[in-house]
């Protein structure tokens, strides 16, 4: 297995078990992040995300597969499930990866899923309704960002 496809995979299994540090030390320091609903992470607040999220997951389960990668970029498949705490609905989310590498760490990690299916199971009704339209996702957005904001103020 190439180097950085191992790094891949380590950080996967990290985030199975939820262990953010793990998955943060996977990082580069220029790490840039992004996904549908954090769609442009730097450096700590990159990591601070995946801190975040493991360290509220109740019933978190991540599988990951398909990972490849050779000196320059890489890939892979991953699926979480869990209970999205806003609403109590159930979420599978499923996810492609792409990264590039930078001195045997991640630097670059864009995540690529469908946020109006998302949207649907996390917020019911109204998201398999609504999650299409830009002003909800923009406010999915902006109440992830205010998040990520107030727990970085909790853990500065």
């Amino acid at each position: 297995m190439h180097p950085n496809a191992a790094l891949i995979d380590s950080f996967y299994k990290a985030f199975a078990v939820g262990d953010a540090d793990a998955m943060v030390a996977c990082y580069h320091p220029e790490v840039h992040f992004s996904d549908p609903v954090f769609t442009d992470l730097r450096g700590e607040r990159a990591g601070a995300m995946w801190k975040m999220l493991t360290g509220r997951a109740k019933d978190l389960r991540i599988v990951h597969s398909d990972v490849s990668a050779d000196d320059r970029e890489g890939r892979a498949h991953w699926e979480a499930d869990y209970t999205f705490g806003a609403t109590g609905l159930p979420v599978h989310n499923v996810i492609d990866a792409r990264f590039t590498f930078r001195d045997g760490k991640i630097l670059r990690h864009v995540d690529t899923f469908d946020l109006h299916r998302w949207t649907g199971m996390a917020l019911g009704l109204k998201g398999k309704l609504l999650g299409w339209l830009p002003p909800v996702q923009n406010g999915i957005r902006k109440k992830a960002a205010e998040g990520l904001d107030a727990y970085l103020a909790k853990h500065a």
